[in-house]
């Protein structure tokens, strides 16, 4: 099973290689907590938080 990951830029969870919102190669093993944002424009925690896509985010990223 593949490992998953948190994007440093935006906070994404994927098991890719590279991040499927933002584009970015710079993902980590070490990240905290999960937000499931299904959706963004109704959420008020998507908004506190600046997300503008549904998905899978990590709350602390490291």
């Amino acid at each position: 099973m593949a490992r998953e990951m948190a994007c440093r830029k935006c906070k994404r969870v994927t098991t890719e290689k590279v991040c499927p919102g933002c584009k970015s190669s710079d993902l980590t093993p070490d990240w905290n907590g999960v937000v499931l944002v299904v959706d963004p424009s109704n959420s008020k925690i998507s908004k506190t938080l600046a997300i503008t896509q549904k998905g899978k985010y990590a709350i602390k990223v490291t």
